[in-house]
């Protein structure tokens, strides 16, 4: 029987295939770079870079002036991936699952250029009765931005793993919903709606568990993962990083300066993300978030991937298993000491 994650891992290798064998082996160079990221201060390193335009201003110190980026959110990794096989975008930002299953499924026609944070993520709960992730029932939705391959999707896998027996990693696939981390957010605070559980990312997990009754910690993937796990890197298609080895160069070190500018102007920082997204959030309450175990983790270099990566080819989801994070990573990342 072919389950669903197969069929839709199988749809995708074949839109992959054809949409990578479709571009030219030696694009030009591109001018007017089109990027992407999902909302939550996962992300800040990417409104930075907008706000004070890192990547035009490295990009012309390596000998490439002209450049302009534009900047596009979408609400889940999954959209994401989509439109970088449409060509509608040429660098994602978002997460482990999405790279290594698009990196898996095009042959090593995606990959990595540089991490830019691994924060917590929590699975929280507004029903009293579920304290452990033993809990739920066949009724119960668990919120998740994109089901079966986003991050969260995937770690709720390696959860269930533990929990139940190595032969149960799915048990609670049947479980999750698709829904962007605002409208998880707007679900839970609504007592009539149907789903009372989100595998939630900074600043919503905080807003929920402030503002939601009931609400509460199940999980969080530091548990899971055995430490931090990469929750959002740039990554492209291999054909564009060999066209483009300058804006690749551009967006590394873009994403390093903004990493460094979040710890040692954490306020401005904060103020920049405000700016860019909206978020109501006041500046001393995410300052304050900030200050909870795991929220700088901003690094360049991928961190928990390849445990990551052991679940899925354990799944079947992979094909490919990889031997190191650098199969997966372009060679601008490779002096890291990543895993």
């Amino acid at each position: 029987m072919i389950k669903p994650f197969q069929r839709g891992a199988a749809a995708i290798a074949l839109i992959a295939a054809t949409v990578l064998a479709a571009l030219p082996a030696h694009a030009q160079q591109k001018s007017e770079i089109a990027l992407s990221r999902q909302p939550g201060i996962f992300y800040m390193p990417s409104h930075i870079m907008e706000k004070l335009k890192l990547i035009e201003k490295h990009a012309a110190s390596l000998g490439v002036s002209g450049v302009t980026t534009k900047w596009i959110t979408f609400s889940g990794g999954g959209a994401q991936t989509d439109a970088l096989l449409a060509g509608g975008v040429d660098i994602l930002n978002t997460g482990t699952g999405n790279l290594l299953l698009l990196w898996d499924r095009t042959r090593g026609g995606v990959k990595g250029i540089v991490a830019t944070s691994a924060q917590p993520m929590t699975l929280i709960s507004r029903d009293a009765n579920i304290k452990s992730i033993k809990d739920f029932g066949p009724a119960d939705k668990i919120a998740v931005p994109t089901v079966k391959v986003s991050t969260q999707a995937i770690v709720l896998q390696i959860a269930a793993a533990e929990a139940f027996g190595a032969d149960q990693w799915s048990k609670l696939d049947a479980n999750t919903v698709q829904l962007g981390h605002p409208d998880a957010y707007a679900a839970l605070s609504n007592v009539k709606h149907e789903v009372h559980n989100h595998f939630s990312i900074p600043p919503f997990t905080f807003l929920e568990l402030k503002n939601v009754p009931g609400a509460h910690i199940v999980l969080s993937s530091p548990d899971v993962m055995g430490g931090p796990l990469s929750q959002a890197q740039f990554f492209t298609t291999t054909k564009f990083a060999d066209a483009n080895p300058k804006i690749i160069q551009a967006v590394r070190d873009a994403t390093k300066e903004a990493q460094d500018l979040i710890r040692s102007d954490t306020r401005q920082a904060v103020e920049i993300y405000k700016e860019i997204t909206g978020d109501k959030t006041s500046v001393d309450e995410l300052l304050e978030l900030l200050k909870e175990p795991g929220m700088m983790e901003w690094n360049l270099e991928p961190q928990g991937t390849m445990k990551f990566a052991a679940h899925l080819f354990k799944a079947g989801t992979l094909k490919s298993q990889p031997k190191a994070w650098t199969d997966y990573y372009l060679p601008v990342a490779h002096d890291l000491k990543g895993n």
